[in-house]
């Protein structure tokens, strides 16, 4: 394996702005009074004010503007699809222009508040309530930091060694490099009265009914545990595997040549982490990846842009055809048995034509479900996560939830962050009525 595709894992897919290259783009934003990029984020970050904050050389301030909103300002800076959020809807983003750099500008600033090692905030006097919350990725320690802020003891009780969630274990390596999720996970921790206890999984450590007793509030973001598979049976052979545990493997491994990669890689499903690990495949050496989906190409959910990042690095994109059978021998896949699909009456059908793809490896990326034992829990579901209303709130008075386990989810890290900001703001309001 050659030592320029280990290269291309740590490099970063954007080189941070220079000051200059900063505040040559600050200087391009119109600051709308109406700016519709504020209404196109789902954090509602003050995207003008804290451009011309910038364009003020006040970078710290930018900063501060951004995290009064979204704390993982600087994570969402990276892998937020800006092309189909805020900058799409950039004034700027005409076909004579292109739009403002806003996801760039505001790494910009949370790089600078983050390297400062200080937190911009100061927490209110202690309310003597105590929060559970389940789960430290995106959304749970969104809540935990807001709930710590407004003076809340903070427990997050995380089934995994770091915190992060899908930050730390879900997100391809090129899009964070230099460790950045962890050291921002310790920068949001950083505001105090929060406590981690790592390795404690829901229905094993502990149990709802036992926090409930424990705690004055329960915020669950625990994610989505479980695989989906299309009845596939995966998990009996060894060449196939989630998408989502091949990025965890490649980023938690010292050494990324150490982790094994097919000649010929089969990625099934259409979103981000297919794309993620089709692309990282390819970069680890893998001579043929295809990306193969069942839908057209315009319905996956990958942006346009992770589509073409994609096909610049050499994958394959494959479109209409749904997974039938693997195909094996000696316990190993050798290749897969698609159907080709079509839409009829508005909806998808196989034709009943198919087309076997072989392959030395297969990344399952077709969905997760929610774990057992949540299903288990007598909180209401809804299409299989858990039931929440506009403030997160679940059939439980006692019991928040947010991120990709609630009925409300998108499938996006800022979404998941401001789910947590919302539960965390319903949560105080019902303590601050219970202590009155």
């Amino acid at each position: 394996m050659g030592s320029g595709l280990i290269q291309k894992l740590s490099t970063d897919l954007h080189q941070p702005l220079s000051k200059h290259e900063a505040l040559v783009e600050s200087d391009r934003c119109y600051f709308c009074h109406d700016a519709p990029c504020v209404t196109a984020c789902p954090t509602g970050i003050d995207i003008p004010l804290f451009i011309r904050q910038i364009s003020t050389d006040n970078p710290l301030g930018s900063a501060k503007t951004i995290f009064d909103e979204n704390i993982f300002g600087g994570m969402c800076a990276r892998v937020c699809p800006t092309e189909t959020l805020c900058e799409q809807v950039c004034v700027r983003n005409t076909a004579e222009e292109r739009p403002v750099k806003i996801g760039e500008l505001q790494r910009y600033s949370t790089d600078q508040m983050m390297n400062t090692g200080k937190q911009p905030y100061t927490k209110a006097a202690p309310t003597n309530k105590h929060v559970a919350v389940v789960g430290a990725g995106p959304a749970g320690l969104s809540c935990a930091h807001r709930l710590a802020l407004h003076g809340h003891t903070v427990t997050v009780f995380d089934a995994l060694p770091k915190a992060g969630g899908l930050n730390e274990y879900g997100i391809a390596a090129y899009k964070t490099v230099d460790n950045f999720a962890q050291r921002e996970a310790d920068y949001i921790l950083s505001i105090g009265g929060i406590e981690v206890k790592h390795e404690q999984r829901l229905g094993d450590a502990f149990t709802l009914e036992s926090l409930k007793a424990d705690f004055d509030a329960v915020f669950v973001g625990i994610g989505l545990g479980d695989v989906n598979d299309a009845g596939l049976n995966a998990d009996q052979y060894k060449n196939v595997e989630n998408a989502v545990d091949f990025i965890a493997r490649l980023r938690q491994s010292q050494n990324p040549a150490d982790v094994s990669v097919g000649r010929r890689v089969i990625v099934i499903g259409g979103g981000m982490t297919a794309i993620d690990a089709a692309v990282q495949s390819k970069m680890l050496g893998a001579e043929d990846v295809s990306v193969i989906y069942r839908r057209a190409q315009s319905q996956m959910n990958a942006s346009t842009y992770e589509q073409e990042l994609a096909q610049t690095n050499g994958v394959l994109l494959k479109t209409q055809l749904q997974p039938k059978s693997l195909i094996a021998e000696s316990g190993l896949v050798t290749g897969v048995e698609f159907e080709y699909t079509e839409v009829q009456n508005n909806g998808l059908v196989g034709t009943g034509e198919t087309i076997t793809v072989a392959c030395d490896s297969v990344l399952m990326a077709i969905g997760q479900t929610l774990s057992e034992q949540a299903q288990q829990s007598e909180l209401e579901l809804a299409n299989g996560r858990i039931q929440v209303d506009e403030e997160q709130r679940s059939s439980d008075a006692k019991v928040w939830a947010g991120g990709d386990c609630a009925s409300n989810f998108e499938d996006l890290t800022v979404a998941a962050v401001q789910s947590g900001k919302l539960a965390a703001e319903s949560i105080h309001r019902a303590l601050s009525n219970k202590s009155a």
